[in-house]
């Protein structure tokens, strides 16, 4: 059976002194990026956002009426997605349409949220 290709993560791996492969250090900007997206994805209502774009695009008002959370609110935590590229906005007529920009973004969630379930 051939073996799975890397994760592009572990591509760069060094060998260590024991011949063991360790995973490769990776440059500062890309961690930094990496914890910029996390935090933006850390808030409660952000990744019940998230949750729902997994299943369909959505506008505003359908965010606020699924998540029962004021608009203002909504629309913040949109900006803050949207500013981390996580989702991104259309326009269509006078509302704006929401989706994610990928699907990596909603397995980090939904990975996390099934770890925690899996706790209790």
């Amino acid at each position: 059976m051939p073996a799975d290709p890397p994760h592009p993560v572990d591509a760069s791996s060094t060998e260590g002194s024991a011949g063991r492969r360790g995973p490769a250090v990776l440059p500062a900007g890309v961690l930094a990026d990496a914890g910029e997206l996390l935090r933006a994805l850390a808030a409660p209502v952000r990744i019940a956002i998230v949750l729902q774009l997994r299943e369909a695009d959505r506008c505003v008002h359908e965010l606020v009426d699924e998540l029962d959370v004021a608009q203002p609110l909504i629309s913040q935590h949109l900006r803050v997605l949207k500013t981390a590229g996580v989702v991104q906005g259309e326009r269509r007529g006078r509302e704006v349409v929401y989706r994610l920009v990928d699907d990596h973004l909603a397995h980090i969630v939904v990975d996390a949220v099934a770890h925690v379930q899996e706790g209790k």
